[in-house]
């Protein structure tokens, strides 16, 4: 019997799906919150369907979009300073609520033995 009650906990778990509405996330202005030298410090970004335009510590950076799927797109700078700013970005976004989501980011693209490293973020919708 107990073995019963468990596998009916587990499925109903497994079936629960977190949720993405991306396309209500895919033009608008983020407030994101990140840290820097362990000072927290916030961001802004406008999107588009084809731009977006970061506004951090008193600077502004501006990325091409390219839509994958509804839920995930490629950054590409525009006019890169460096050679690491030449590498386009692959984000993915995780889970929506109301005002904000969840998303996961990382290199597009990696070099022969570079360290595959993704992380993680909350951008809010604030307008």
């Amino acid at each position: 019997m107990r073995y019963l009650y468990l596998l009916s906990l587990l499925s109903f778990f497994s079936c629960y799906e977190a949720s993405r509405n991306c396309n209500d996330y895919k033009t608008g202005t983020f407030r994101f919150d990140y840290v820097v030298n362990n000072e927290p410090k916030t961001g802004t970004f406008t999107r588009t369907d084809e731009h977006s335009i970061n506004f951090y510590d008193g600077k502004t950076d501006s990325s091409k979009v390219k839509w994958i799927n509804d839920c995930e797109f490629v950054l590409y700078k525009i006019s890169p300073k460096s050679i690491s700013e030449k590498d386009p970005i692959h984000m993915k976004i995780l889970t929506t609520t109301d005002s904000s989501y969840t998303f996961e980011y990382s290199k597009a693209s990696f070099n022969q033995g570079e360290n595959k490293r993704k992380e993680k973020g909350v951008a809010i919708k604030i307008d």
